[in-house]
């Protein structure tokens, strides 16, 4: 499973938290509690489990660093906008940031993973309609962003 999956789920939690560091901790607690658990999970059933235990993971992780930040009352500094031209993947990764977690994950999971409505659902917890929706959510707010015209400009 290590082999076949940890690089994708890796790159599904990186693509999330935007920090490589951050994304090593939250795959390595993933791998921790699939060892605790390894009896129990079937080879057949390993790829939907690990992205699984990693969506909630990485969403535990989020939740508190929120938390830890709203504590720390820190101020946070607006980063620069620049309307000089960006690559096609960069300008891709500010519109991904500005959908919701829930759209971002479905999205993430279907377009870049290849996981199909009913595995996203398994692991997001959400009913098929449910993903379709946030999906088609997600790609019409990514279509609006990235054909508006300071996108462009």
């Amino acid at each position: 499973m290590v082999d076949l999956y940890a690089d994708n789920a890796y790159r599904f939690v990186v693509k999330h938290l935007k920090d490589a560091d951050k994304a090593q901790d939250v795959i390595q607690d993933v791998f921790e509690k699939i060892w605790l658990k390894i009896e129990d999970i079937s080879f057949e059933k390993s790829k939907s489990y690990l992205f699984t235990a990693a969506y909630r993971t990485m969403v535990d992780y989020i939740r508190r660093e929120k938390k830890m930040s709203s504590i720390e009352d820190t101020s946070y500094i607006e980063p620069e906008q620049s309307n000089q031209y960006n690559d096609v993947q960069e300008q891709l990764n500010k519109a991904l940031e500005t959908i919701p977690d829930i759209q971002k994950s479905v999205i993430l999971l279907r377009d870049y993973e290849g996981y199909n409505y009913a595995e996203i659902g398994e692991i997001t917890s959400l009913t098929e309609a449910q993903v379709k929706v946030y999906i088609y959510r997600a790609r019409k707010s990514l279509q609006k962003h990235l054909v508006s015209i300071d996108t462009i400009i």
